[in-house]
Formats: C-alpha cells, structure tokens, sequence
C-alpha cells in the first residue's frame, strides 16, 4: 500500500508486513497525531523516521528527551493530538515533566512511547518502563505484536481525552525490529488545535493549585481501573483447568507457542492492572503463573490484590524472552517434561563491536591513550573505545555524565595519576552536557573536556541536532556552533583539531591537559558513513616491507587484518581491505616502516615496473 495516501481518500484496509516502529507511526497517523517530538535513541528511532514521511503533520527531533515532553505538553495544551517518543532511558530524562502532566491532564491527546530494551542490545541498563506509567499514574499499553502496537497506539489517543491523562504505550526491542502483519486503516484529519486556553488553576502547578489536582490523579485511576477490567483488549480465554497464565508483551506469543491448550489473560493494558479478569482466571484454574520479561510488575500486582499466582520463581528477571528461556522456566513449574527440547539453534559467528573503518573518533582516542589519561566516557559511538585495542574510555553512566564524573574526581582525588578528561559526543553535549560544562567553569575544575564532533547523531542512524542545518521535515534550520556555546560559558582555553591529523592531536590533547583551569577541545571530522566530501582512495600494504609491528593492528580498523602471511620472525603481516578502507591515513601514520601507500599510488608503481 501507498504509505503517501492522504487521509479521506476511500482507500481500502490493507495488511502489510511491518516493524512494530512502523505499526506506531501509522496507529498515530490514522488517530489523527499532528504533531510528534523525540530524541532518538534505539529501539524507538524508526517511530519518528516514518510519521515524518506522512503528509499533513509536523515532527521534530528535540535536543533531549525532556524537552521533548515539554514540547509535547505546550502542543497537547492547545488541543492539539501529540506523540512523544523515546527509549527506556530517555524516559528517566523526561520524568520530572510527565510527574506535573499526570496532575494537570492533557488537552489534546498526548501518547508517549517508552521502547524498553531487554537483553541491552544498545543500551546501558535493563529497564521496565511499566514501573514508570504506574509511579507517574498514567495508564501504559503492552504490546505483543505489530498490529497490536498499531492498535493500541491508535487507541491510546482516546483514551488519552477520555481519561484526561497522558499515556504509555510500552513496546521492547523485539516487538519496534520484528515484523508481523498489520491490518492498516483510513488516516483521520489531523488534530491541531488553534491556542492554549487559559486556565491557570489547571496548569500552574504552584502548591496550592497542585494539591486539589492530586485526588483528581487518585479518582481518575480508579475510572481507568474499570475501564482496564472492562476493556476487551484484556483477554480472558478460559480453557484448561489445571493451569492459567497471565502473560503481556512479547512473552505472549512464546507461551502460547509452547502451551496452546492453557487459559490465558492476554494483558494489553498492563497498569491499571484488569484485578477481575485475573481473579477470574485464578477461580477458574488450579494454577496461575505470570510470564512477563523484566520486573514481576503484573506479578506484584496480582498477589497486592491477594491473588495466588506465581511467576519469577521460575522465570528470569533479567534479559530478553525467547522459547528457550520460556521453555526452562516450564520446565522448571513442572510443566513441560525434563526431555522436551528446543531445536539446536543455527550457529551464528561472533562479530564484536567496533569502531567503523575511518572512524573519526578512531584519531582522538589514540591520542587518548597516547598521553595516557583517565578518560570519563558518555554514550555514543565513541563508547567503543572501552574495547580492545584502545581501551580508552574507563567510565560510561548515562548521556552528558561524562563531564560531571570528572568534575568530581577531580575535585575530590588525591593523589591523581593521569590527567582528566572527559570526552562527549556532538549530540550527546547538545542533549546533557552544556550544564555540565557550565559547572566546569563555575567550579574552574582544572579538567579538559573532548567534544568529538562528528557533525551527526551517528549511533541511532545519523539524525539531525542542533548542531547542523536541517531539521527532521527536511527543513533548513538554524544550527548553534559548538563553539559558541563554549565560549558562552565561559571557557578561556578552546581547541579545535582535526581527528585525522594524530601527531596535531596529541600536541593539542597536551597542550589542553596542562592548562590551569577548564580546557575544550574540539575534535571534529564527520562520521565515515555521512562523508560530506567524495571519498577518499584506500590504502593498500606494502608486503615485502612491513616487519609486524603491529603498530596498525592496533588501531583497531576493522579494514585492517592479518593477511596469514608471516615475516622471517614470524610476526603476521597485515592487509587492507581496499573496500571497507575510507582513507583515513592514520594507519599510515603509525606505521614504522613506511609500509602503508595509497592504493592508486601503489598501482602505479607497478605498472611501472611491469612496463619496465
């Protein structure tokens, strides 16, 4: 089907196979959502990617995920249907917002989707964003399929203005990256509303304007209780007596795979938690066990209403589901016998993670471990430095921690051995690192901060920020160099280098380090995989002259390996892919040997010396 049909056309349903990201940007779009913020962060990025494409709407990228919401709350303000997306983490970032809009309720229907990351796939913790919709007292959605993401989202809207309450639709990895078969329906006219009304009892969430608003949050809760327990997306399917499961998310679709003929309560409104349709389930049925990924929330919820269910006895709290684990934990009730088993999966080869061939991060962190510094890490591409060969990050927290580790190390520490550098993204200093830099200077912490610079939020597909000239409607936008943010606060040493050039970088890097007071340094090149230029020739290695060193291996390129080819004492000579090679130059320039020659170059040598 035509993913650019308007709303209103007549077209007929159709189903498509689709990630459940794009089960939710359509969901949106056929609720009417106008308007949609984020910042992107994987498993949720693909959501906002696709609802831009739609006509008639406006999305945009934010610099983090707490502006985003607040962008979000001033469009749902004016009646306006509004979607927020972001992955688990980013939904700790935007708390404080959501905490308020839980008291005021919306205008126009605001839906936030929370993408957990079970298993951390590309993530720096495990989380269960369900603990969140319940703590903040807005109603979350879970998701087992594709069409269910795309259904649930659209209802969400509704309930949203029904309810008057913001709301959570909760998807995880596997349900945003795997397809399933979604029936699509007509678009409704987008809803934009034309002002902010007025009313400042209701949104001025001063003391004695917020407290009369706290029994509203209490009496909606119960009205969303009775709904949940009504709400025939709550499935109660009662079959055989000897066992029930209560299951939500993509865990459904394991247990039904291995216990087909169970009684099931199919949760897709996990909070407020359907207690009746559970007490039905438990009435009916000898045993109940809840199979959920991550926290034992519905678990809790259940036995707080004195339901005798069981569940993390036998399934794990950590990681990502699937019919192995599932099956264990079966196994592990008494359910399945001892001699069931799952077919050998099919051998995957191991690829470990690493920086791309011609990185622009590869340059500054060997200059990095050049002058030896303690470097405070922050979450980007640049994270996998911490791995081996470079080894050159030594703490990662969460977006923007990078500089405020290092303000407190060194501030408190003692006996310092090395200096103290803190080394942050592009984006991710435009999304938590600009208060961090501010308390740089105001403490005159004597710390040097390394902006790697690679002109794009690289590591969730190369987005937009407030750092470069477009928006995501394709739009020209005003961009805010990073130097004059630095030089804004207030920092008297500023460096920009180029990544490529490494004896310059490490000059500079020294140079920064021992300055008294803040340094910056800005190291910028753009990300190999969004050359801004035509690109470059590849290197090739001169056998016969490289001795193993392995100076080059050691920059960790994955275009450079060992060849299988030996020198007299047997150290391994190293080759490089012509094809993966984005002509960097920074192997040629660790090479002791002079060994390393651009390809063209080479080629021409010999052909020279055949004519010869």
């Amino acid at each position: 089907m035509d993913q650019t049909r308007r709303y209103g056309d007549g077209a007929k349903s159709n189903k498509l196979l689709q990630f459940g990201n794009e089960a939710i940007a359509h969901g949106a779009r056929e609720a009417g959502c106008y308007f949609a913020a984020a910042y992107p962060g994987t498993p949720s990025t693909e959501i906002l990617e696709i609802f831009r494409t739609f006509p008639g709407i406006f999305a945009k990228w934010s610099p983090n995920e707490k502006v985003a919401v607040e962008v979000g709350i001033g469009s749902s303000l004016t009646g306006t249907r509004t979607m927020v997306t972001m992955k688990h983490v980013g939904v700790n970032v935007a708390m404080d917002p959501l905490m308020t809009f839980t008291y005021t309720g919306v205008v126009g229907g605001f839906v936030l989707v929370a993408a957990d990351d079970p298993a951390m796939h590309s993530s720096q913790n495990e989380q269960d964003s369900r603990v969140l919709a319940k703590f903040m007292k807005a109603p979350v959605f879970d998701p087992a399929t594709s069409q269910q993401a795309h259904d649930f989202t659209k209802l969400a809207f509704d309930v949203s203005e029904r309810f008057n309450t913001p709301v959570m639709v909760r998807e995880t990895t596997r349900i945003a990256h795997a397809k399933g078969l979604v029936e699509l329906g007509e678009w409704a006219e987008p809803v934009r509303g034309e002002r902010m009304k007025r009313d400042i009892e209701r949104f001025v969430m001063m003391p004695n304007f917020a407290r009369p608003r706290h029994p509203f949050v209490e009496e909606r809760s119960l009205k969303l209780l009775d709904f949940s327990n009504e709400w025939e997306g709550n499935r109660l399917e009662l079959n055989d007596r000897r066992i029930g499961f209560i299951t939500a998310g993509v865990a459904t679709n394991y247990i039904e795979e291995l216990m087909p003929d169970a009684s099931y309560l199919r949760v897709g409104l996990a909070w407020p938690f359907p207690v009746e349709k559970a007490r039905a389930l438990v009435e009916h049925c000898d045993r109940v066990l809840v199979v959920e990924e991550l926290e034992p929330f519905m678990e809790e919820e259940a036995k707080i209403a004195g339901l005798p269910v069981e569940g993390k006895a036998y399934f794990p709290r950590v990681g990502e589901f699937d019919l192995d684990a599932v099956a264990a934990g079966l196994k592990k009730a008494g359910l399945l016998d001892e001699t069931f088993a799952m077919p050998e999966p099919a051998e995957v080869v191991a690829r470990p993670p690493v920086l791309c061939a011609g990185c622009p991060h590869r340059g500054i962190y060997m200059a990095l471990r050049k002058i030896n510094a303690d470097v405070y890490g922050d979450i980007g591409c640049y994270t996998l430095a911490a791995l081996p060969p470079l080894e050159t990050m030594h703490t990662c927290f969460c977006m923007g921690a990078s500089i405020g580790n290092a303000i407190g190390a060194k501030l408190t520490e003692t006996k310092p051995r090395h200096p103290t550098v803190a080394v942050i993204g592009d984006s991710t200093f435009y999304h938590g690192g600009i208060t961090g830099l501010l308390d740089v200077v105001t403490s005159r912490a004597n710390i040097t901060v390394v902006i790697v610079d690679n002109s794009i939020t690289a590591m969730t597909g190369g987005q937009h920020h407030p750092g470069t000239d477009r928006d995501l409607m394709g739009n020209e936008a005003k961009h805010v160099p990073i130097e004059q943010v630095v030089k804004g606060l207030g920092v008297e040493k500023l460096i920009v280098l180029d990544t490529y050039d490494y004896q310059n970088a490490v000059d500079q890097l020294r140079s920064a380090v021992r300055f008294e007071g803040p340094a910056v340094v800005i190291a910028r090149r753009p990300c190999a995989l969004f050359p801004t230029k035509i690109k470059p020739e590849p290197y090739a290695v001169i056998e016969h002259a490289c001795t193993g060193c392995g100076n080059c291996f050691r920059i960790g390129c994955p275009a450079i390996f060992d060849s299988g080819k030996k020198t007299e004492r047997g150290l391994a000579i190293a080759t490089i892919d012509a094809d993966a090679c984005t002509g960097c130059t920074l192997c040629e320039q660790v090479c002791k040997d002079d060994a390393i020659f651009p390809l063209a170059e080479l080629n021409k040598k010999r052909e020279q010396e055949v004519q010869v």
